[in-house]
């Protein structure tokens, strides 16, 4: 109310106003929006929204937060032209084809290629079109639709719940909190690695149970029943040198965005622009014409409509706090709260409550929006690193969406035609151990 105070951008400064962030995370752009100064609240005229500004508040969420809403689209046009080509389609199909009586490696490769792709991209919902390809080849090979679709659905889960560069996670949850999004990548590819052994570890001992049965259906086995339909197997292309080309290309869109974003200070301007880029030369590549290529860039924007306006809309409530200064109010109540608990205990905490959360808002982008501005101070009252929040956030909710009945594993399941009871009894041992390496991560 005083106007600026200019003070010297040294630790001592931060540790003189009880800051409790290192000055090196400011100075590397690690932290890179105004936070907090504990001590220093005090009540003033209260500021009670209007129905006005009530309902300008969406839009101001979506201008403020144009840049992500941009890229979300670009990712989302870039997705659907990769797709377009069918180069994800042919490459698996050619995995597959060599895998034939090599089934433990069928395993193996089918749960690393879709934890690579929940980590980097996000990507689940694609996935839903391999089960019915993958259900009749892991049956001929003496599996079932059960260990098949959960080879699917639980790496890409996981992926996606320890992501790496997923732009509807990690990217987005961290531009929330004001961090850069590279903060943390080495604790969670630890993470990662350990979380994926453990998964394959249960599946490939499930898959070893189903062989020495021979197959044979029993009343424990999550096999469907004999008069359950089958999905049969879809008709994919063959893997061209043009789709390789289309493959190495599409792994390198997100190599440079690595690159550009730890290496040369890049934020979203410049990946929106890298997926846009990377969108035209893999149409061109593929020989899609000028109206083909457009049709199948805006018809994924499309599908990212929901998402671009949920975040807009969530960071209006944003918005709408600060300028009724709720914000600062319920910082300073929840953090008097918090102030006595230990990080370890904080995160874990926050664990649990994001995992609640997911259930009322199963969209990743959409509760990074809607919670970080808000969880994110919190975090730096109790002196936890941002990084760590975010975090917390991915796990719980990734830990959840296992058995979460509003996320995908229902329409994964209704693709091979299981039960979703024969599921909760397959995967509680797997949640209850995820559960405590999740948690030990996050202690750690």
């Amino acid at each position: 109310t005083s106007g600026e105070d200019l003070l010297p951008a040294t630790q001592q400064t931060l540790d003189s106003l009880k800051v409790l962030i290192p000055v090196a995370k400011f100075v590397s752009g690690d932290i890179f929006k105004p936070v907090a100064v504990p001590n220093t609240y005090h009540r003033v005229k209260e500021n009670p929204p209007g129905i006005i500004a009530t309902l300008q508040a969406p839009v101001k969420g979506m201008i403020n937060a144009i840049e992500v809403i941009l890229f979300v689209l670009a990712i989302g046009g870039f997705i659907s032209v990769v797709n377009q080509t069918k180069a994800i389609d042919a490459g698996l199909s050619r995995l597959v084809e060599k895998l034939t009586g090599r089934e433990y490696w069928l395993i193996v490769l089918v749960t690393a290629l879709t934890t690579a792709g929940g980590t980097t991209f996000g990507m689940q919902e694609e996935l839903i079109a391999f089960v019915p390809l993958l259900v009749p080849v892991f049956i001929a090979a003496g599996y079932n639709a059960m260990l098949a679709t959960c080879c699917i659905f639980f790496g890409a889960s996981f992926g996606c719940t320890v992501a790496i560069t997923n732009p509807f996670s990690t990217i987005i949850a961290s531009d929330a909190a004001g961090i850069n999004w590279t903060s943390g990548t080495s604790m969670r590819l630890l993470t990662l690695g350990i979380g994926w052994l453990v998964t394959l570890v249960y599946l490939l001992r499930y898959g070893r149970i189903l062989k020495q049965q021979g197959g044979a259906v029993s009343a424990s086995d999550s096999m469907p029943a004999p008069h359950e339909n089958i999905p049969k197997a879809t008709t994919l292309p063959a893997l061209s040198l043009r789709l390789s080309v289309i493959l190495v290309l599409f792994a390198a869109c997100f190599v440079i965005m690595i690159y550009g974003v730890s290496q040369q200070g890049w934020w979203f301007t410049e990946m929106t622009t890298l997926f846009l880029t990377g969108a035209i030369i893999i149409g061109v590549v593929a020989g899609m014409g000028e109206k083909k290529l457009l049709r199948a860039f805006t018809t994924g924007c499309a599908d990212m409509l929901g998402v671009a306006f949920l975040i807009g809309i969530a960071r209006g409530i944003s918005v709408l706090m600060e300028e009724s200064m709720i914000s600062d109010s319920v910082l300073y109540f929840a953090g008097n709260l918090l102030s006595t608990m230990s990080g370890s205990a904080f995160l874990v905490v926050m664990f649990f409550v994001f995992a609640g959360l997911s259930f009322f808002v199963p969209s990743t982008s959409g509760l990074a929006v809607l919670t970080m501005p808000i969880f994110a101070p919190m975090a730096d009252a109790v002196g936890v690193d941002r990084e760590k929040l975010i975090n917390a956030y991915m796990y719980g909710q990734g830990w959840f969406n296992y058995v979460n009945p509003t996320s995908l594993v229902l329409i994964f399941l209704a693709a091979a035609n299981l039960n979703f009871g024969r599921y909760l009894r397959f995967v509680w041992p797997l949640a209850g151990i995820m559960l405590i390496v999740l948690i030990a991560m996050l202690i750690l």
